[in-house]
């Protein structure tokens, strides 16, 4: 197995890297992270010479134009455009070279806005997005449909899966455009050196589901050699471990040892109120995977932000 991944060097790429590093590899696979400095997926001539220079029998597909609610609020019809250049040419780029399985890398924020608790994979297309980033919504949602095309009409075997918000090393931690977690390390980071209070945009009130990087990887791991549906499949911790904004803030707080006040800047919006997802799939093919605890995961990411705080992408 020769396995091309896409957006190699971002927060998934580089915790599927370590896991392979770690053991999980297999000595039948050879394994080639490129990010966008290999190749503009935009293009369908670079994605098409990509492809033909590693001839990949397998695709792990995490390129995408990304960010939090902020960017994606300012610039909805580029996340579309950039994100359906990128997908239709992986997609297409994989087909025309015979690739045996690609797995597509979607988002919870593809569900509908207005549905029903938990969610689950049968769902996806059951309405609008939320409409604070439907550009990327739609766009992730496009490779679903793209996958059930190629599987139809030339027998490829293309799926997808859907992760809960995932964190870890390796993460953006940009204030403005970052996602939540990455954001508030950064913040309670800078909060500590000028001793000040932490400022968290929006109540605190919303819940998410956030799974850590390292588990993720082995999961797709998993999906990469195991997995035989079309159809996605959420990976995320269960239900019972959503956790509110204020909670995360909080066990960020005590795993930096920020000792400082909590303020939140309630006339910033909060966006979705929750999206919980539903694992039962995946705990019908994996009832025993163990996640790694939240507070656990946490620290080992703000342990390496410290570290890496030179070099962190902020």
């Amino acid at each position: 197995k020769r396995i091309l991944v896409t957006g190699g060097t971002g927060l998934v790429g580089r915790a599927i890297e370590k896991v392979v590093a770690d053991g999980e590899g297999r000595p039948d696979e050879e394994w080639i992270f490129v990010s966008s400095r290999d190749a503009d997926l935009t293009s369908s001539s670079e994605t098409k010479a990509l492809f033909e220079r590693h001839k990949p029998t397998h695709v792990i597909h995490l390129a995408a134009m990304v960010g939090g609610l902020f960017k994606n609020i300012r610039s909805n019809l580029d996340f579309w455009r950039t994100n359906i250049h990128i997908n239709d040419n992986v997609l297409h780029s994989a087909h025309e070279m015979g690739v045996q399985k690609v797995v597509s890398c979607l988002s919870t924020c593809i569900f509908p806005d207005k549905t029903t608790y938990p969610i689950d994979e049968t769902m996806i297309h059951n309405g609008p997005p939320h409409s604070s980033n439907f550009g990327y919504s739609y766009a992730k949602r496009m490779i679903d449909v793209q996958n059930r095309g190629y599987s139809e009409q030339h027998g490829r075997h293309f799926t997808a899966v859907i992760p809960t918000n995932v964190f870890g090393p390796h993460d953006n931690f940009n204030i403005e455009d970052g996602h939540v977690l990455p954001g508030l390390i950064h913040k309670v980071y800078l909060a500590k050196q000028s001793g000040s209070a932490l400022t968290v945009w929006g109540t605190g009130k919303p819940r998410r589901q956030f799974i850590y990087s390292l588990d993720l990887a082995r999961l797709f791991l998993w999906v990469l050699r195991e997995y035989d549906e079309v159809e996605p499949i959420i990976l995320s911790v269960g239900e019972e471990d959503e956790v509110s904004i204020r909670e995360a803030a909080e066990a960020i707080a005590e795993a930096m040892e920020f000792r400082g006040e909590l303020v939140f800047d309630t006339t910033k919006s909060d966006g979705q109120f929750k999206k919980t997802a539903s694992n039962a799939k995946l705990r019908r093919y994996l009832p025993g995977f163990q996640f790694t605890p939240f507070r656990k995961a946490v620290k080992e990411t703000c342990a390496w932000f410290n570290a890496n705080y030179a070099n962190a992408r902020k």
